[in-house]
């Protein structure tokens, strides 16, 4: 499918019908969610493709035994580890071996400790930043746990709209599901408390009823500007 038509076709869907979703529909849909850009490419993201008949009825009820759950023929979830960074710092730096660019080593080897590290430097941090930023433009974001979190949620996001784009490319459809009971979910997958539940994502095709009305935009001028 063309690239806008997908855009046009994705719909936040609340019903599905009973037709299967083949497992490939399912994994080029992670590999183009895998490749969705992230920050400082740490690559922080967990994804739970939930398939398991107890797993999944406790993700339902998780869910709220909302439409869009429990007439799903799939549900993906999609969580962050802040942690993960060391890993990913790990595999970045083998990968690229000792050709890597002096900028990138140092990028890699000091200031991604410093920014992703356990923050008993975060009062450092906010006043080094903030003072800096004073004389020149600088990232004012708190790079303690909160602000870590929040890098690696908004990088999370990006994978979860890649994902839901290839579904629909697929001509199947998904919906984006914010309204869950993170701690039930947590447990259920083994996650450890600093871990988060960005979005719970279902996958089936779309039942008549399955939308709610046409798709309604505000105004692009009430939004977009240039200046």
């Amino acid at each position: 499918m063309d690239f806008f038509a997908a855009v046009e076709a994705r719909r936040s869907v609340r019903k599905y019908t009973e037709k299967l979703v083949p497992a490939d529909t399912i994994h080029k849909a992670i590999d183009a969610a895998l490749n969705a850009p992230n920050s400082s490419n740490m690559q922080t993201w967990k994804i739970f493709w939930v398939q398991d008949k107890q797993k999944k009825a406790a993700l339902v009820e998780a869910c709220f035994s909302q439409g869009a759950a429990k007439t799903a023929q799939e549900l993906v979830v999609f969580s962050v580890d802040r942690k993960e960074w060391r890993n990913s710092q790990k595999a970045i730096l083998a990968a690229m071996g000792p050709n890597m660019p002096k900028e990138a080593h140092s990028y890699y080897t000091k200031l991604m400790p410093f920014l992703y590290a356990r923050s008993y430097l975060a009062p450092i941090k906010w006043l080094l930043f903030n003072t800096v930023g004073l004389f020149r433009p600088m990232a004012r974001s708190p790079w303690d746990m909160r602000g870590v979190n929040e890098v690696c949620i908004k990088s999370c996001a990006l994978a979860c709209e890649n994902f839901m784009l290839a579904i629909s490319a697929q001509g199947f459809d998904t919906c984006p599901m914010e309204g869950f009971d993170e701690h039930r979910v947590k447990k259920m997958l083994g996650l450890r408390c600093h871990e988060r539940v960005v979005m719970v994502i279902s996958v089936g095709e779309r039942d008549p009823k399955g939308v709610w009305g046409e798709r309604f935009r505000r105004p692009k001028d009430s939004v977009f500007k240039i200046i």
